[in-house]
């Protein structure tokens, strides 16, 4: 599979993973709140990375990294905050943390590589 590809898969099942895990958290206002933005941003995410890989220039491209890259770090930060609230949400969440600490330095990567082809 080529690394786009990967990429395109691995950012389309983080979001569907928040989902779930979003979806299995209590239904209060207080939850619903974070989960919003969680939802938001995780698909995000794949979202404009899809949306990088036809960037009409490499300035384009970087600019809709740079995106992924906020995105990324604003799920880091929920997912963060929710832990900090509810503590036994380790288990579920500790996975989904890896992964997005994966894909943003995998975007912060990327973004570095486009930039030195300038």
């Amino acid at each position: 599979m080529k690394p786009y590809q990967d990429l395109k898969t691995r950012t389309k099942k983080f979001a569907a993973n928040v989902w779930r895990m979003c979806n299995d958290l209590p239904n209060t206002n207080a939850y619903w709140a974070y989960n919003n933005q969680l939802i938001r941003a995780s698909s995000s995410v794949g979202a404009n990375y899809r949306a990088a890989l036809r960037g009409k220039s490499n300035a384009d491209f970087i600019n809709k990294l740079k995106i992924v890259e906020e995105e990324t770090d604003e799920c880091c930060f929920f997912m963060e905050l929710l832990l900090e609230i509810n503590p036994t949400l380790e288990k579920t969440i500790t996975p989904l943390l890896k992964e997005s600490g994966e894909l943003l330095a995998i975007t912060v990567t990327s973004i570095k590589t486009a930039r030195s082809k300038n």
